[in-house]
């Protein structure tokens, strides 16, 4: 499940389940697309590096695997959903740095 989480959304974002908030925002995407085209091809390559630390992925997955499985607490359901909540624009903002990286055929 988390491989496939991962291919659909940045290497950290744990897939949206139904009692979460709708996918990545459209409003947010286009809010963040002047700073998408502020991206250098070296800053964009960061970008698509960025990766959460270890412990902390492990955490997000767990709380990923949970709230699949319609285990989450209240209060694990609102880190759960603070965590996406702020992740959605860096994922946003990955994509942007990707299509300017494949735009310029610099690649990650």
């Amino acid at each position: 499940m988390r491989a496939v989480r991962r291919a659909l959304f940045a290497p950290w974002i744990p897939c949206y389940t139904a009692q979460m908030s709708a996918p990545i925002s459209p409003v947010l995407d286009r809010l963040l697309d002047p700073v998408g085209r502020c991206l250098t091809p070296e800053v964009a390559r960061a970008l698509v590096a960025l990766r959460l630390d270890p412990a902390t992925q492990a955490h997000l997955d767990e709380l990923a695997d949970k709230s699949t499985e319609g285990r989450l607490s209240e209060a694990e359901r609102a880190e759960y959903q603070a965590y996406v909540s702020a992740l959605d624009p860096i994922a946003i903002l990955q994509s942007k740095a990707r299509r300017l990286l494949a735009s310029t055929r610099e690649g990650p």
